[in-house]
């Protein structure tokens, strides 16, 4: 009878299961080529872009989308332009709201950037470009300024 006491509390406890990973969508574009082949002086300057959307599907599953935007330019010139939506679906249950937002928030995210990234960089080798490495990114860091910006506008609502 301990073991099904066991059981019982475990399952009223906290759970996160990652049910599937997936690649939503995918773009590539490379709007100089084959111009910017030719081109010498190849000095790239990347910008990334990272954003996060949260779906509940119910029954305590969400899927959580991670898009990366990454715009490499040479010069004043766009060389190309790759966006990936890194998704996962997740069972996520006995989380409160506010440890929820960190879940969809940092957590998840954390998940799938890698898997973006591999896309990223392979996008860019088949493009004909070097292959892209993007950064590390913190995730906890970006979910902690999201959640200051959004208490310094309720603030000044308030106000």
């Amino acid at each position: 009878m301990a073991e099904n006491e066991s059981a019982s509390n475990e399952a009223q406890g906290k759970q996160f299961v990652v049910q599937k990973l997936y690649t939503k969508d995918v773009s590539f574009e490379s709007p100089r080529a084959p111009a910017i082949f030719r081109e010498e002086g190849w000095n790239p300057d990347a910008n990334v872009q990272v954003e996060t959307a949260t779906q509940d599907l119910g029954d305590g599953n969400h899927e959580v989308v991670l898009t990366v935007t990454v715009t490499v330019k040479s010069g004043e010139q766009t060389a190309y332009l790759v966006e990936v939506q890194q998704a996962g679906i997740f069972g996520i249950r006995g989380f409160s709201d506010e440890e929820l937002g960190h879940m969809f928030g940092s957590y998840c995210p954390g998940l799938l950037f890698p898997y973006a990234r591999e896309v990223v960089s392979d996008l860019a080798g088949k493009g004909g470009f070097p292959q892209m490495m993007l950064q590390p990114i913190n995730f906890d860091a970006l979910y902690a300024q999201h959640l200051r910006q959004q208490q310094e506008q309720a603030e000044q609502a308030s106000h």
